[in-house]
């Protein structure tokens, strides 16, 4: 070939790159100069403290304006900017820094620039009076597809002072080849059986995962724990002009309201915002007493003409409480019903409780909540927290459902009405064919109360807490093996966090005292990776069978990135906790494994309450990387438990009417069901994850595979110890959009598709943004 010819075809190929790497990547680096709009499309963040950000007119380097942040009381803040990129390459951030007395508080670094969550990826940091000053830092993207550019000031830490960022750039230095994806397995090398508990599930009383989600209560406050008419209540008063709290022999809790009505006042109380389905059938009841001669009625509204109502009069009131039952059938569906409790004539009515429930709830549950959650098929559900075990006292949630006492959540906001205690618990778990776990209150509960609620759950009728159990309704013991003792004591945010040292003997003595009661109980301590959990194991390690440990995945920018912090947090709790045994003289002979029993993404707004965020086919996909870590390290982790199972970054939405599963529930089901047990010994290229195992009779071969690219892979399969005959079945849940998600209300476009497969070959086609999980036919040796 022509010398020439030659020199011009590589420049011709090295044109792109080169123009590529001389083009500042950051949008907006001027910061709406350059805009005649002054479009600025940096963002602020906080992590803590207090800052004000502002775009300052008045200075820049060398034309305005600039990013000011400033704090007197300190803070560790940013202006962000997120920021496609290549993969595998290596990038220049450069940028011009000016400070005026800033002074770092702790572990503070001062003013620079960084890549969020990428080590190393930080310039100097200047604190101190500093003119104009040029920084600059040379990083590599590895997995990360896009990344979050920081304007930082404190950074892992508080700052006080003032800075200002310009002239910012971003620039590609060297695109590197990218691993092909390939899959080599040897089916040969196998660890543990994996065990069916990593599908476990956790409920918490919080937001709307237990009332709104699973229990079929419709009436919010129906025992009236705040005042009618108070902006914290749902309840309003309509008529009349009486409308009293009254704190004398209340029904339940610390007061009932009373209704006062005359001939020429007559009224009631309402609560709107109720869901109905035309058609539908709803069950209610009222318990009421009355003075005078007074007619009473419960009506059902659901729509704005005067007949779109049903009215349900109830005969002549008592003057001592009475429970009233009433059933309607609704005209129309609505998402803003309203049932009012009505009264006239003369004299006055006492309101005890209100309930209002689908005529198909199963024995209190929603049966649209509790059909996705048998789909699930978890082996075991942990609870009631979460933070909330801490203030919980459990004799709030025993004895006749509706006098017992309303409580204001101890951890998080709303009122708990206690409808659902250990017996509610207890059905839930019989529905579903599943194993109880159940937390005990370490925080602000005493070791008695501890060992009077397993009493109460497994002693026998001849002990008092049993006879107790037994006088409720449940005279055989429930025999529950799995007790956590306290949930997150190592956070200040816990109600009775104490100190580690003093935490460490507390857990001795509830385990002794528990295990007094019932020496068959598997005991869960409070793990943190850390100082915390290697001291609980030092410590503690003869009162307990397994260690808890909590991991929360927040939103990483790009596809790739955000889905592989799951497995790669996971497998770092994993070694440390090998660690622990390798370090700890104290550990040899005992088998104390990990229950990770929190764990999933967390981040995003509140769409479905309190911590109702939603999920997206991205966390998709990082749910099931996860799954995989847990296979890969199935001689640590003994149990996982996915937080939370409802509404609060749940598995499961549900809006008033309906319910759906979420793109990270489908996966949940798919690999409860379907994936192997025996895990084999599996590799990945760096834009793959996968995990290969056995089915229990060894017949076939599953291979999970996650997908965490926008583009259609074709892996390279490479296969030891096992014969593949060709035929099988895959399963796949995919979505060429990131952000696919699933709705209650809007429908659920992300399903779980099933197809055959007649031949295999050397090679897996992956659809993009995809979990797929093949089952491959062996051939009989």
């Amino acid at each position: 070939m022509n010398r020439s010819i030659l020199v011009l075809a590589c420049a011709l190929c090295l044109a792109p790159l080169s123009a590529l790497a001389q083009q500042n990547l950051l949008p907006d680096s001027g910061f709406g100069r350059d805009a005649p709009e002054h479009r600025l499309d940096w963002s602020t963040s906080t992590w803590a403290g207090a800052g004000t950000l502002t775009r300052d007119e008045t200075i820049g380097h060398p034309d305005k304006p600039s990013l000011s942040i400033a704090s007197d009381s300190g803070a560790d803040v940013a202006w962000s900017c997120t920021v496609p990129v290549q993969t595998f390459a290596r990038y220049r951030l450069t940028g011009w820094i000016r400070t005026r007395g800033v002074v770092c508080h702790g572990s503070a670094r001062g003013a620079l620039l960084n890549v969020h969550a990428l080590a190393g990826a930080e310039t100097r940091a200047l604190t101190g009076d500093n003119d104009w000053t040029h920084v600059a830092v040379d990083f590599d993207t590895g997995l990360n597809d896009s990344i979050m550019v920081n304007c930082l000031f404190g950074g892992w830490g508080l700052a006080t002072g003032q800075a200002w960022f310009d002239d910012l750039s971003l620039t590609l230095l060297e695109q590197r080849d990218r691993p092909l994806p390939h899959i080599s397995i040897d089916a040969f090398k196998t660890g543990e059986v994996i065990s069916p508990y990593i599908y476990g599930q956790f409920i918490e009383h919080l937001g709307r995962c237990i009332y709104g989600g699973i229990w079929a209560e419709m009436l919010e406050d129906r025992k009236f724990f705040h005042d009618v008419d108070a902006p914290s209540s749902p309840w309003r008063s309509f008529g009349t002009q009486h409308v009293v709290m009254s704190d004398k022999d209340p029904f339940v809790g610390e007061h009932s309201p009373i209704i006062v009505v005359d001939s020429r006042h007559p009224g009631g109380i309402r609560q709107e915002g109720l869901g109905l389905v035309e058609g539908a059938r709803y069950l209610g009841y009222l318990w009421a007493a009355s003075s005078g001669q007074v007619r009473a009625n419960v009506s059902l509204r659901f729509g704005e003409k005067p007949d779109d109502q049903a009215v349900f009069p109830f005969a002549a009131l008592t003057a001592q409480f009475q429970r009233y039952d009433f059933d309607f059938v609704a005209g129309a569906s609505t998402d803003n019903a309203s049932l009012a409790i009505s009264a006239d004539g003369h004299g006055e009515i006492r309101i005890g409780a209100v309930s209002l429930m689908p005529a198909d709830n199963i024995r209190g549950f929603r049966a649209d909540t509790l059909a996705l959650l048998r789909r699930l098929n978890a082996p075991v559900y942990r609870w009631p927290g979460g933070n909330f075990v801490s203030g919980y006292d459990w004799r709030d949630g025993i004895g006749p459902r509706d006098r017992r006492p309303p409580r204001k959540n101890p951890a998080w906001q709303g009122i708990e009405t206690n409808d659902v205690g250990i017996h509610e618990f207890m059905l839930l778990c019989g529905l579903l064919d599943t194993e109880p776990y159940i937390a005990i209150n370490t925080g602000l509960g005493s070791i008695d109360s501890a060992r009077e609620q397993l009493e109460y759950l497994n002693g026998s009728t001849a002990t008092p807490m049993g006879a107790l159990r037994a006088e409720n309704g449940q005279p055989e013991p429930w025999n529950v093996r799995f007790i956590g003792v306290g949930n997150e004591m190592y956070g200040d945010w816990q109600l009775g966090h104490i100190p580690l040292a003093d935490y460490s003997r507390r857990h001795n003595q509830f385990v002794d005292a528990l295990r007094a009661v019932d020496p068959q109980i598997v005991v869960i301590g409070v793990g943190a990776v850390g100082e915390w959990s290697r001291t609980m194991l030092r410590d503690c390690a003869d009162r307990m069978d397994h260690i808890s440990e909590h991991v929360y995945w927040q939103e990483r920018p790009g596809l790739l990135a955000h889905v592989m912090q799951a497995p790669q947090s996971l497998a770092r709790t994993a070694e440390a906790h090998r660690q622990y045994r390798r370090e700890l003289p104290n550990l040899r002979g005992r088998d104390i494994r990990i229950c990770e029993d929190e764990w999933n993404y967390w981040y995003g707004p509140h769409v479905f309450g309190e911590l109702g965020t939603r999920y997206f086919m991205k966390d998709a996909l990082g749910c099931a990387a996860a799954l995989h870590e847990f296979g890969r390290n199935s001689d640590i982790f003994f149990m996982a438990n996915y937080a939370q199972t409802v509404n609060v970054i749940g598995a499961v939405k549900t809006s008033k009417t309906a319910a759906a599963m979420e793109t990270t529930g489908l996966v949940l089901e798919l690999y409860r069901h379907h994936l192997g047990v025996i895990p084999c010994h599996t590799e990945t290229g760096p834009t793959l994850d996968a995990l290969a195992a056995w089915n229990e009779d060894r017949s076939a071969l599953t291979i999970g595979v996650v997908n965490p690219t926008t583009s259609p892979q074709s892996a390279r399969l490479e296969l030891l110890g096992a014969s593949l005959s060709g035929a099988g079945r895959v399963w796949i849940i995919a979505s060429p959009d990131p952000l696919a998600h699933n709705d209650p209300d809007a429908g659920s476009p992300v399903v779980i598709e099933e197809r055959r497969i007649d031949a295999v070959g050397d090679t897996l086609a992956l659809e993009p943004c995809s979990v797929m999980l093949f089952e491959l036919e062996v051939r009989a040796e």
